[in-house]
């Protein structure tokens, strides 16, 4: 198994850095329990912040422009230039205990896009898909902390975590429908929290409680490198330019002593792992 180092490009401190996007110049993140969305530019090292009135789960660029972002009031179009959010769906507005969490899209610019509860309480999120229409219907129920997702390079494929199981799982993947849900990699060593997919069709997994980036082969479920972080908390990761894996953690259970330790906690890391994301990656919201 191949062990990489990674390095921390932006000790920023989130309280819980999450859902990093690569636009081919800089990256996007959140903090979520700050209610934040961030853009930070790996040469400058320059980091510019937006702050929302509402915890962020994830924020997506459209294709109409601005980003769609997921809170716990719903989904929303934040305008960069103004900062300003404006509401456009709400499927769980019967459930206030509720919040978006990780989102993307497939490989039609569907958004997929998953709710947990805000006190991690069991079974109470579902899986949402986002037509570009902005019809949104419900493709899995009872998850209690909807995670990373994945679509394998030919598009057959999706890849989802639900956190405390402990597993990526797979569906078969066609025309936005899902089918024949089953285990493919499980994790001993951490949580599975967010997760990428490169070229070659390997899971790059975030591991809450991991210290790192876990490889694997989904088709073997075989570990095949691992990215050391010195922060436990790992939340996810995503390809820039070329092998770049960019990553973000959190810093939210650490006590004062915890934070002496790792003083890193919430940064922004990054890692040269030999591989590319697959093309067409990322991707947008394709609005209609």
């Amino acid at each position: 198994m191949k062990i990489i180092e990674a390095e921390c490009l932006h000790a920023g401190g989130a309280v819980l850095g999450e859902g990093p996007y690569w636009d081919g110049a800089e990256l996007w993140y959140v903090d979520i329990e700050r209610g934040e969305i961030h853009r930070f530019n790996p040469t400058t090292r320059i980091d510019q912040k937006w702050s929302l009135p509402h915890r962020i789960g994830f924020a997506v660029p459209s294709t109409r422009g601005g980003w769609i972002v997921g809170s716990e009031v719903g989904l929303g179009r934040f305008d960069p230039a103004t900062g300003l959010v404006t509401p456009m769906a709400h499927p769980e507005q019967d459930q206030p205990g509720n919040r978006f969490n990780d989102a993307k899209c497939d490989p039609a610019g569907r958004l997929w896009a998953g709710t947990m509860a805000l006190n991690e309480a069991p079974e109470r999120g579902s899986l949402y898909r986002v037509n570009g229409d902005w019809t949104i219907t419900r493709q899995v129920e009872r998850i209690s902390i909807s995670n990373g997702l994945g679509w394998s390079p030919d598009g057959r494929t999706l890849y989802y975590v639900d956190s405390p199981t402990h597993r990526v799982d797979a569906f078969d993947f066609a025309d936005g429908e899902i089918s024949r849900r089953r285990p493919v990699v499980t994790l001993t060593d951490g949580f599975p929290d967010g997760l990428c997919v490169d070229a070659a069709g390997n899971l790059w997994i975030a591991l809450w409680g991991g210290w790192g980036v876990a490889c694997h082969d989904p088709r073997t479920g075989e570990r095949l490198a691992f990215v050391r972080v010195p922060v436990s908390a790992v939340t996810s990761c995503c390809f820039g330019e070329g092998d770049e894996l960019f990553i973000t953690c959190a810093g939210r259970d650490l006590d004062a002593s915890g934070r002496m330790e790792q003083p890193l906690a919430g940064g922004i890391f990054r890692a040269r792992v030999g591989v590319t994301a697959p093309p067409g990656e990322p991707r947008k919201f394709q609005e209609s």
